[in-house]
């Protein structure tokens, strides 16, 4: 036992990764296990929840500052709020691939320098630059981390580290409502606008199984040649665009439905917040039933039931109800399906690159978002957009799952009938995604014999210490073959 104790304390002392972590997992109970992987939250998510935080309420707060006098003030008629709102994705999404750790406090400081310049701006032309750069200050952040995060996290452990993450967007959007309200009230100070002083203060608060983990373009060629790679693409534009419209818009809709804009700064509040407990919720139930496609489609019919009570309800009261109820459904999709991404990719290269696709392709999105609620106050062609892009991500998912699963029973019986286990990992460290080894729902890092009894040394016991025989691959993609 003490030997024991000696080897654990010396697995938390060390930096490991999702791989590691599995063989942790494999010889130590799961109360050790947990151990290690609180060291590790304790370490991660406060801060770059806090760094999404601020990431997404700046660029979100323009649709608070829209109704807090900037439209009047800028003169922002017909579509200029729209391509304000459309020009920060151009290069966002064109920009975003996963920065380096150490690189993510440099566009930080980036992104608040554009911010507090921001607050100068008195014209449209203006506003657009300053949201032109801001999307290229900010491309690398969500990328960066959720790739990260994927390094550090076993498959099964992900998505609930994703979605505390990525609920810091719904506590931005409660936040900044709060914050525009109050905000409101400072018009005048310092010269300023109320709307100017919301971009200022926005800135004072300033698993491996044999896959490659080194860099070759055919690794890059792998993920950007996959199919599979662009039906994620497919299914996160469908998510998307419901969730920059509502993180766009939220205000001008519920201001559209008779509501003071002071009142409607406050009404943003309950949608978000609802969001973020949400999202967290689904996170740690997906991790925990080891699954992804069904809570993308649940969700999805969450927020599409929303949208739809939206397009039908005049009546405030119910709207902002469908207003609460599109939020609830599609935040947790995000983080979701985000984890089922990077699950799915086998090898370091091929995952950085697969992630970087989806996620800036899927950006994109965020354009279309900005152009669809043209007309108020019942936003038909919005809320029918919205409704469009939910049904096509519930049609992709669906597909995604059923092709998963199939894939996996292939391998499956590949592996049973050419008796390929664990042993023969290294002979398919370079198929990627195409290994009859790698599993797109399940991940068992196995690593070569002399490898784990490498890692073994001061860490963890060699997986097939004294030649035990743990149980076969094939056993345990069967067990995971479903999505």
């Amino acid at each position: 036992m003490a030997e024991k104790g000696e080897k654990m304390q010396t697995a938390e002392r060390t930096s490991v990764g999702s791989g590691e972590l599995e063989k942790i997992s494999a010889d130590y109970s799961e109360e050790e296990t947990a151990r290690v992987l609180r060291k590790i939250d304790w370490h991660l998510l406060p801060f770059i929840s806090l760094l999404y935080l601020l990431s997404f309420l700046d660029r979100a707060n323009i649709g608070n500052a829209r109704i807090a006098g900037m439209a009047h003030d800028v003169g922002l008629v017909g579509l200029r709020y729209n391509v304000i709102a459309a020009v920060f994705f151009i290069t966002y999404a064109l920009a975003e691939v996963p920065s380096p750790s150490r690189w993510i406090p440099s566009i930080m400081v980036a992104w608040g320098i554009v911010m507090t310049l921001m607050s100068l701006c008195h014209t449209y032309e203006g506003l657009i630059i300053a949201r032109v750069f801001l999307g290229l200050a900010e491309s690398g952040l969500f990328p960066g981390i959720t790739f990260y995060l994927s390094l550090w996290y076993r498959k099964r452990d992900v998505a609930r580290r994703i979605a505390i993450f990525f609920s810091a967007a719904t506590i931005a959007g409660a936040f900044g409502g709060l914050l525009a309200y109050g905000i409101e009230h400072m018009e005048g100070i310092g010269g300023l606008h109320g709307w100017q002083w919301i971009f200022v203060i926005a800135i004072l608060r300033e698993d491996q199984q044999g896959q490659a983990k080194d860099y070759k373009f055919k690794y890059v060629l792998q993920a950007i040649l996959d199919y599979k790679t662009w039906l994620q693409v497919g299914n996160y534009i469908g998510l998307l665009v419901p969730v920059y419209a509502i993180a766009l818009f939220t205000p001008t809709i519920v201001n559209a439905l008779g509501y003071s804009a002071a009142n409607a700064q406050l009404l943003t509040i309950p949608p978000f917040v609802a969001g973020c407990i949400v999202t967290i919720a689904v996170g740690i139930l997906s991790d925990k039933l080891n699954s992804r496609g069904p809570f993308i489609i649940s969700g999805s019919l969450v927020s599409l039931v929303g949208y739809i009570i939206l397009y039908v309800q005049n009546r405030a009261g119910v709207s902002y109800f469908g207003a609460i109820l599109a939020a609830v459904g599609v935040y947790p999709t995000i983080a979701v399906a985000l984890a089922w991404v990077g699950s799915a990719a086998g090898g370091d290269t091929n995952k950085g690159v697969t992630l970087a696709l989806v996620i800036g392709v899927g950006n994109l999105g965020g354009i279309a978002s900005s152009f669809i609620y043209l007309k108020p106050p019942r936003f038909f062609v919005g809320h029918g957009t919205c409704m469009g892009f939910l049904v096509l991500s519930i049609l992709l998912t669906a597909v995604a799952m059923w092709d998963y699963n199939r894939l996996n029973k292939k391998k499956i019986e590949l592996c049973e009938r050419e008796g390929i286990d664990e042993t023969r990992a290294h002979e398919f460290s370079e198929m990627g995604n195409e290994s009859p080894l790698f599993s797109s729902n399940q991940r068992l890092d196995i690593q070569r014999s002399d490898q784990a009894v490498e890692y073994g040394k001061g860490i963890v016991r060699p997986l097939l210490e004294n030649g035990a025989a743990t149980e076969s691959k094939c056993q345990t993609l069967a067990k995971a073959s479903h999505q």
